[in-house]
């Protein structure tokens, strides 16, 4: 496999980043994933680390080096996500479950299968266009033809989520096969609720991830002003193993197999409020960055 990638998560206006994303590959098979903790429940972005924790881990432990049921494999991850928070939730003695939305794709044999759960997006932009994107578990975007939407202030509004009392609703997408070029682009709602789908679109298709997303967080942050929500993005562009591009990113065909790279902490915390540490969580968001950085300038 030959892909870029790039991700960044902001604080904006709000008091803590809830936010959290990363990703990891084996030789054959890359997982991208994003989580969203939601305001209004306690330890939002605890909800989050323990989703991005326990993908990772399952991950780790499924890919060898490939996964063999995606889509099984993405509902299992979603699922067990899900009850770490709520156990998590139940040792604490919480009267109210920490709460996040959810993102997760996985890229091998050439294609993009995908998970979601609530309105964290995933974005597939190919030459120029939209191919698709996810559809929000929200009540504004799930309203019957001819119904009156609500205004733009109860967009919001989700209907489901990991860790709630209720059984998760979720949709899977894919297999989509992948072409040279073709970006993916996971992100929270501060980018996309201030930054229209066609400006993701025209940014995406102009520039590598690398300078494309971070002029998206900017313009999201730019347009949220002081309250803006936290913005966070992970990003991949595909590439076939003949393409010139391929010398800025990352190749897995010179890993053996059972090498497992990853910027998510995989194993499940018990100790989580002592580890989730938001300075940390940044400092260590800034040197995976760099590092990507480092990769993408040096010369073939």
């Amino acid at each position: 496999m030959k892909f870029s990638v790039f991700q960044v998560s902001r604080k904006g206006g709000r008091e803590k980043n809830e936010d959290r994303m990363g990703y990891c590959y084996t030789r054959e098979s890359g997982l991208f994933v994003l989580a969203d903790g939601m305001g209004g429940h306690p330890e939002g972005e605890v909800a989050a680390q323990l989703a991005l924790q326990t993908v990772s881990a399952l991950f780790q432990k499924e890919a060898r080096p490939a996964v063999k049921d995606v889509a099984g494999f993405l509902t299992n991850c979603l699922m067990a996500a899900h009850h770490q928070i709520i156990r998590y939730a139940s040792d604490k003695g919480m009267l109210d479950t920490p709460r996040t939305t959810l993102v997760v794709a996985v890229v091998q044999d050439g294609c993009a299968t995908w998970i979601h759960c609530g309105d964290s997006r995933l974005y597939l932009v190919r030459d120029g266009a939209l191919l698709t994107r996810t559809r929000d578990h929200s009540y504004i975007e799930h309203q019957p033809p001819g119904v009156v939407r609500l205004d733009k202030m109860n967009r919001n509004i989700l209907f489901t989520c990991l860790g709630s009392p209720t059984r998760p609703v979720f949709d899977v997408t894919g297999p989509v096969t992948l072409q040279q070029g073709d970006k993916v682009l996971l992100c929270s709602d501060g980018l996309w609720g201030t930054v229209s789908e066609d400006e993701v679109v025209q940014q995406l298709s102009g520039l590598p991830v690398s300078e494309a997303v971070p002029d998206l967080v900017e313009k999201a942050l730019r347009n949220g002003g002081e309250r803006c929500d936290n913005v966070t993005v992970v990003a991949m562009e595909w590439e076939t193993p003949d393409a010139y591009e391929s010398t800025r990113g990352i190749s897995t065909d010179s890993i053996s197999d059972g090498v497992f790279a990853s910027t998510i902490q995989s194993g499940v915390l018990d100790n989580t409020v002592e580890e989730l540490d938001d300075e940390a969580i940044e400092r260590s968001i800034a040197e995976i960055n760099e590092a990507i950085r480092r990769s993408a300038s040096r010369k073939p």
